[in-house]
């Protein structure tokens, strides 16, 4: 009996030897939090797999977004057999071997393969055309799983034959749900040490595990065994420290360190300074800040402080907003500290708002004033006959 083998059968005596993480995994679309844009109602992939008839399809997504849960769970709703390959130690012999089996299940028990690939952006060229054949004649259904942009790292000729679903990093209230649920849970989860955890346990811990579900139910289980050993049943912000590596940063969302932080931050990039810029923001995303808030500030300080003093301000801040948005976290940080840096080191001008305050003062002391004649638009003869447009240059 192999070294797995006993680990295997010593995990059905004792979950308890299984990483809480697995014990958790989702065994249920229901279960999966934090991708209802790609498995919600009415989504094209929840139809196909109510249908039974799934795509080849490669899921995109950052670390602990779902991407192996979603495969498996795949291949048990629409009862297929899940044949799992890693693109770090697998061959061309061994997608062969896995097409071979697929088309065994498929002619001798007339059943379906999913053939799960992890990190397929790790296979080469040659290695990915040898799936495409078997894709195209359907004799198996390919899910690939990468953490990397498919448009540059999946061969164009598969990609044409397998839909693409984003996997988002998931959102702190999706964490809190996860860990909440790991919690209550006597049968797979905690639920039997009966602990509860106080606020700044679950703020602190959710705001620093990345929207990655298995660091922060990874640091879950590492706070739960150090108050198990301590005897004690309540977990407190300095469990999540310990567990996360992490000290908590003085800042608080809706106090007075917030405004003070964001203050310091449009400062120095007012102020020219793009080192003082980068490090207050890095403080308030270390911090937990909402980075869209942050990315929202940007945009508005590129018009307001800058202006056409530099008119690529108002573009390099958008863009960031736009990377943040396809890209997530941890990579969205980047555009974010490109923004910022580029920001602090343009000229300053704050003519924009100045005119805009001064238009308004007018229009408010002086009302609807008519239109000039020559400013006006003389869309017919009879109009221009009035003087409408007349002396214009």
């Amino acid at each position: 009996m192999s070294d797995t083998d006993l680990f295997q059968n010593a995990a059905q005596r004792d979950p308890r030897l299984v990483p809480l993480a697995e014990r958790m995994r989702p065994r249920t679309l229901d279960e999966v939090v934090g991708q209802a844009h790609i498995l919600g109602p009415g989504t094209l992939l929840r139809e196909a797999i109510q249908a039974g008839r799934p795509p080849s399809m490669i899921l995109w997504g950052p670390p602990g977004t779902g991407k192996t849960t979603l495969a498996r769970l795949l291949a048990a709703e629409t009862k297929s057999e899940l044949i799992a390959l890693s693109a770090t130690d697998s061959g061309v012999k061994d997608l062969r071997e896995a097409v071979a089996r697929a088309e065994r299940l498929r002619s001798e028990q007339r059943r379906r393969a999913i053939v799960f690939i992890d990190e397929i952006h790790r296979f080469n060229k040659a290695q990915q055309d040898a799936l495409l054949p078997h894709v195209e004649r359907g004799a198996i259904v390919l899910v690939g799983a990468t953490t990397e942009n498919p448009s540059f790292e999946v061969n164009a000729a598969l990609l044409s034959r397998a839909r693409v679903f984003a996997l988002r990093s998931l959102e702190e209230p999706d964490l809190r749900e996860l860990v909440m649920r790991a919690l209550s849970d006597r049968t797979r989860g905690l639920g039997e040490l009966m602990l509860t955890a106080e606020e700044p346990f679950l703020a602190h811990l959710v705001s620093n595990s990345s929207g990655d579900a298995r660091r922060a139910l990874g640091a879950l289980e590492v706070a739960a065994e150090r108050v198990k050993i301590e005897g004690r049943t309540h977990l407190t912000v300095k469990d999540a420290e310990e567990a996360l590596q992490q000290k908590t940063l003085l800042y608080d969302k809706g106090g007075d360190a917030h405004y003070d932080t964001v203050s310091a931050f449009i400062k120095s990039m007012r102020g020219s300074d793009p080192d003082a810029a980068v490090y207050w923001l890095v403080r308030m995303l270390e911090s937990g800040e909402e980075p869209r808030f942050l990315l929202r500030r940007m945009v508005i300080f590129a018009s307001e402080d800058i202006g056409n003093a530099e008119p690529r301000a108002l573009a390099v801040a958008v863009d960031a907003l736009r990377a943040f948005e396809v890209m997530g976290l941890p990579e969205g940080v980047l555009p974010m500290t490109q923004a910022a840096a580029f920001l602090a080191s343009c000229p300053k001008s704050n003519a924009v708002i100045t005119a805009y305050a001064a238009a308004r003062t007018l229009v408010h002391e002086h009302g609807p004033l008519p239109v000039p004649l020559k400013l006006r638009n003389a869309a017919t003869k009879l109009m221009k006959g009035m003087g409408y447009g007349g002396g214009y240059k």
